[in-house]
């Protein structure tokens, strides 16, 4: 049977030396059939298969004998790493079987251990402490074992050397197994560097539960190239990560400064429902179930709620969840979210503006000022600088002119709101006009180029909810139009993060749009009862703590900003 040798198209790694699949080399062939195959070659695909030449074949066997030297060559090397793993393993499991045989006992002798947490123990250096938590990373050096333990409130590197490196346990320990750590605590030397400037000599150590190894490792299970179906299947090991956590932590010391900044003027937290009979927000986000055989809903908003405090608690104030059934996949979306809405009586739609401004930039220097909460700030967020103030406000009206002078367009739509596409099926796109509902992405895009926090005030009438207070001026290029006392404040990178606006205060105005939209007022008798028994000009807001985190902490979805996000097809874990 003839080889054959194509040096155009053949290849010396997936040919087969036949005429369809030829190789590229003559030394190749003669390396892998030996030389007394027959030989055909050619030079390519235009040329006939002819015998090689002497010259030809000769230097083609010492490019074999090269290629015969190297498999020998790597033969014996694997054949050397082979038996090197072999031996190795037999060392490791002479080891393992001596270590057996090693019992930790804690020494009686030496001064009693204090129970500490690892945030707490700058002020424990030089003295025998005692920490749980579980094994965040883990080291091998020679005879000596580096563990970093975390317990949720800060990691600490240990040092495992001598016997207690020795144990079974040291030998076969496994990342996320969870651990008990006693020994002295040394603040690190000079040019070195741990978790909060200090590491732990370990005299005593035990495993409190083991973690798998090998192919159920959390290593194998979860990583950072893991796939966002994967990571959301995960999310309570997920959690377990720095970046996670820290968003987490963020998110604890940002809802406390909400609260101290609200708290400040005089404002009082409440907790309102969230079951309820009402909607807020337009009936077809709502979420309907059974109550007893009653229709009722989770609730879009605690606002309605908020309001009738007011007459006996005064300012107020909630963090509540909100769901919204809003089929939206976006990364600014959450079906269930936590809110941060409040009340406020006797105002004028610029104090409400003034107390937003005022609540956004007080909570950002508490928590740029807490020592704690600045750390992780920087961590997450390395480039944060705080919003300057004051905080640009633009009407809507000016918006759509602003938009319309920056070339920012928005599809057409048809009378059932869908985009109009050309002939050649492409959406059209048109300049916005009065009374458009600006669209997200144009508010984002806006946003950016301002570079700056943006108050958009002054929404339509026809946009916005029953309850909103209609607008006493109309400036030019709004004549025709009904407008409402609402803002949004748009931040960069978001978008929306807060939406407020003053209430209707008159019953007649609310029974109107009650109307208007189409409701039952019977059902909100209790609201409009805040119209007859001593009305006054009042507002709200509700601010969506996940965006307001994302933007703090420079997170790509809001997804990362919540313990377990609920979207569209997740309720799980």
């Amino acid at each position: 049977m003839s080889i054959y040798i194509d040096e155009a198209s053949g290849s010396d790694t997936n040919g087969k030396g036949t005429a369809n699949e030829p190789y590229q080399t003559l030394g190749f062939a003669l390396f892998t059939h030996g030389t007394t195959a027959s030989l055909l070659t050619r030079k390519d695909a235009g040329s006939q298969y002819e015998e090689p030449t002497q010259s030809s074949l000769k230097k083609a066997k010492k490019t074999a004998e090269g290629l015969e030297k190297k498999r020998k060559k790597q033969e014996e090397l694997a054949e050397r790493e082979a038996k090197e793993k072999g031996e190795e393993k037999e060392k490791r499991e002479r080891l393992l079987e001596q270590s057996k045989v090693i019992v930790l006992t804690e020494d009686a002798t030496l001064p009693p251990a204090t129970k500490a947490k690892i945030a707490n123990l700058t002020e424990l250096r030089s003295k025998r402490i005692r920490v749980f938590g579980w094994v965040h990373r883990l080291r091998q050096q020679k005879d000596i074992i580096f563990i970093v333990v975390r317990d949720g409130t800060g990691y600490l590197q240990t040092v495992l050397s001598g016997q207690v490196a020795q144990t079974y346990e040291a030998l076969t320990l496994t990342l996320e197994s969870s651990v008990e750590v006693v020994g002295t605590l040394q603040a690190v030397p000079e040019g070195k560097t741990a978790p909060g400037g200090h590491e732990l000599a370990v005299d005593y150590w035990r495993v409190v539960g083991t973690a798998p190894g090998a192919e159920d490792a959390f290593s194998n299970r979860l990583n950072e190239k893991s796939d966002p179906s994967i990571q959301a299947d995960l999310r309570h090991l997920v959690l377990r990560g720095e970046t996670a956590s820290s968003v987490l932590r963020l998110r604890s010391h940002l809802l406390s400064a909400f609260r101290e900044s609200l708290s400040a003027r005089s404002c009082l937290e409440v907790t309102p429902p969230c079951l309820v009979q009402t909607q807020v927000e337009g009936g077809a986000t709502l979420f309907k179930l059974d109550y007893y055989g009653q229709p009722a809903f989770l609730t879009q908003s605690s606002q309605l709620y908020l309001e009738t405090c007011l007459p006996s608690l005064g300012d107020v104030f909630c963090v509540q969840e909100s769901f919204r059934a809003e089929n939206s996949h976006t990364r600014r979306h959450l079906s269930e979210y936590t809110h941060l809405e409040a009340e406020l009586a006797f105002i004028t739609f610029k104090d409400l503006m003034d107390h937003i401004e005022d609540i956004i930039c007080d909570t950002v220097t508490l928590i740029t000022q807490n020592p704690t909460s600045a750390a992780l700030l920087k961590h997450l967020n390395p480039d944060f600088t705080p919003p300057q103030r004051p905080f640009l406000r633009l009407s809507y009206v000016s918006a759509i002119k602003w938009l319309n002078e920056h070339k920012i367009q928005r599809p057409a739509e048809d009378a059932q709101g869908n985009p109009i596409k050309d002939d050649h099926g492409k959406i059209v796109m048109v300049d916005h006009v009065v009374g458009d509902d600006i669209a997200e992405a144009a508010e984002r895009q806006m946003t950016d180029i301002l570079a700056q926090p943006v108050f958009l005030y002054g929404f339509p009438k026809e946009l916005k909810s029953f309850y909103m207070k209609a607008m006493s001026v109309t400036e030019e290029g709004g004549e025709g139009k009904a407008f409402t006392e609402s803002c949004d404040l748009l931040m960069p990178g978001v978008g929306e993060i807060v939406g407020g606006s003053m209430r209707i205060s008159e019953m007649e105005e609310l029974l109107a749009g009650y109307k208007r939209e189409g409701i039952d007022p019977e059902p909100y008798y209790w609201f409009t009862d805040q119209r007859k028994y001593g009305t006054c000009e009042h507002g709200g807001y509700g601010l969506g703590v996940e965006r307001f985190l994302a933007w703090l902490s420079k997170r790509f979805t809001v997804r990362e900003c919540s313990l377990y996000p609920r979207w569209p097809g997740r309720a799980t874990p």
